[in-house]
């Protein structure tokens, strides 16, 4: 009898909550649920019935489509840097001296070009998201705020590279210092894109940082390191490019000698950096992994892009930077610090209380 009572109650609850209407914070509760549970998506899958929803669930596949154009834009930045391209249009922005098609148009003048070309279209793309996003997002939302930051940080330093002749041999430190503040710059982009395009693919508003701030601190040196090393390593290349050494023992001599000018030795620095940053990020996923009990399907991809970037950045020094592994080395640090990005993001972010009712 008492049994029959116990479940006739947990019955009758169970109904009142079903019935009881959804707050805003519920259901900011069970998208977080959503994406601890599934990890996030490369590409909006849900079907939405009402006209708003269709809207940005639009967006966010442009928004998708914004991000893996710039990460194209930056590949082939790094082919103009890796070819001695950046002076194939003078120092002339955004026009170009040289002659673009014919049979006298110089190899090295297209690619420039082309590069600038599809700058262009990646500022067109970002501008037109940041627009969309304010129509359609509400006062307040992170989606509408990132993607207007995407559209500032996609400055023209890549122009101050031109106009200052920062390119061909230029072996000044002032080329080093805007080549770092460009690179830090394309790391900030394809973090604001990438998180807008995942705040809109799961339909999320606002949140805050969750109240364990060791946690945070801990994540957010890891981003922080992870930027190092990515901006160290575009140095590196940049070194690499400027010094091409003709056989592998000739250039461990030149990283070792003496007389090795100080833009070499930074070929030295970022192996050093990136498995220091690659070891601490590690770490970081094995503790809040063990600490949830299971590994997600993001930390399990973090695991094995830092393994296979340690395998690519073996075999370039090995292969003596070959432009084609050049390329495929920053793909897969691209690709790694996007990940890194919206994992972080999962762990110290939770839905903002503002809609909870009492």
């Amino acid at each position: 009898m008492g049994g029959r009572v116990l479940e006739d109650r947990a019955q009758s609850i169970e109904c009142k909550q079903a019935a009881r209407p959804k707050t805003t914070f519920d259901e900011g509760v069970e998208r977080q649920r959503a994406i601890t549970d599934t990890d996030w998506t490369f590409w909006p899958k849900a079907v939405f019935s009402n006209p708003r929803a269709r809207e940005i669930s639009h967006v966010a596949r442009f928004a998708w489509t914004a991000l893996y154009w710039n990460v194209a834009v930056v590949l082939w930045g790094a082919y103009v840097r890796a070819t001695g391209s950046g002076a194939g249009c003078g120092n002339r922005w955004p026009l170009c001296d040289g002659n673009i098609v014919g049979a006298s148009a110089k190899a090295q003048t297209i690619v420039e070009f082309t590069h600038r070309i599809t700058s262009a279209i990646s500022l067109l793309m970002v501008t037109g998201l940041a627009v969309w996003c304010w129509r359609v997002t509400k006062k307040g939302d992170w989606a509408r705020c990132s993607a207007f930051l995407a559209a500032a940080l996609l400055a023209l330093l890549g122009a101050a590279l031109v106009l200052l002749k920062h390119v061909s041999s230029d072996q000044s430190a002032s080329r080093i210092l805007v080549l770092c503040l460009h690179f830090g710059n394309t790391l900030l982009l394809l973090a604001t894109l990438s998180l807008t395009a995942a705040w809109l693919s799961n339909g999320s508003g606002r949140f805050t940082l969750i109240g364990k701030w060791r946690e945070v601190a801990c994540i957010a040196l890891g981003l922080f390191a992870t930027m190092v090393a990515g901006i160290i390593g575009a140095v590196a290349a940049l070194a690499d490019t400027l010094y091409p050494a003709t056989s592998l023992p000739s250039s461990l001599a030149q990283d070792f000698s003496s007389h090795t000018p100080t833009l070499l030795r930074v070929r030295l620095l970022h192996p050093a950096v990136a498995t220091v940053g690659a070891c601490y990020v590690l770490w970081v996923i094995w503790r809040s992994s063990t600490g949830r009990n299971r590994f997600s399907r993001s930390a399990i991809a973090l695991i094995i892009l830092f393994f296979v970037q340690v395998g690519i950045g073996m075999t370039n020094v090995l292969l003596l930077a070959p432009v084609w592994l050049q390329i495929a080395h920053l793909f897969v640090a691209d690709a790694l610090w996007i990940i890194l990005v919206l994992a972080a993001s999962d762990l110290i972010l939770e839905p903002a209380k503002e809609g909870r009712k009492t």
